[in-house]
């Protein structure tokens, strides 16, 4: 697997990780895990949109190398 397919794999999990803590923190009030729900949905975002910069930077070099 690709370093940029595993950073969307887990971006995603991340995302859905966090979607269920605040979904939970809604139904139960708990602030706390709604906080942790938002920060696993930013890092999987962040993860995925790591993986985007490297496509973009590998297309970059293969078309100035000509791969």
């Amino acid at each position: 697997m690709s370093d940029q397919s595993r950073d969307r794999v887990e971006g995603t999990f991340d995302d859905m990780k966090g979607r269920g803590k605040s979904a939970m923190g809604e139904l139960t009030g708990d602030d706390e895990m709604k906080a942790e729900g938002a920060a696993d949905r930013a890092m999987g975002a962040v993860k995925k949109g790591l993986a985007d910069a490297k496509d973009a930077l590998d297309t970059a070099v293969k078309k100035v190398t000509g791969d």
